[in-house]
């Protein structure tokens, strides 16, 4: 099962890429998403898919599930939303106060006028 979410990590983490490197800036923002979404998948592989007990007092279990990789991943969803929310309130105030989302084109670099 690590080895298909490894593999599942490596598209995301390529899409993104992909995605980041275009010219459009809602391609970008979609690309950061898709990026925060591959890092949760990668902590989670990297704490190990584990089927067990969940780690509560009390209870006699001989395998227990690590919690961390879990609190670590809510904690990422948590920054990514912030971060992803600021992004898009910031294409479309530059897309208000220029019109257009072409990336050569906010940095005044477009050579085709």
């Amino acid at each position: 099962m690590e080895i298909l979410m490894s593999v599942v990590v490596g598209i995301l983490f390529t899409a993104a890429t992909y995605l980041i490197l275009s010219k459009s800036l809602l391609r970008i923002i979609i690309g950061t998403g898709l990026l925060s979404h591959g890092a949760h998948l990668l902590i989670l592989t990297m704490g190990g898919l584990k089927q067990g007990a969940p780690p509560l007092l009390g209870e006699k279990a001989s395998a227990y599930v690590d919690p961390l990789p879990q609190a670590l991943i809510l904690t990422a969803i948590v920054i990514s939303f912030g971060v992803t929310s600021f992004f898009l309130v910031l294409a479309y105030r530059s897309y208000q106060e220029l019109g257009t989302d072409n990336m050569d084109k906010l940095r005044g670099t477009d050579h085709n006028e």
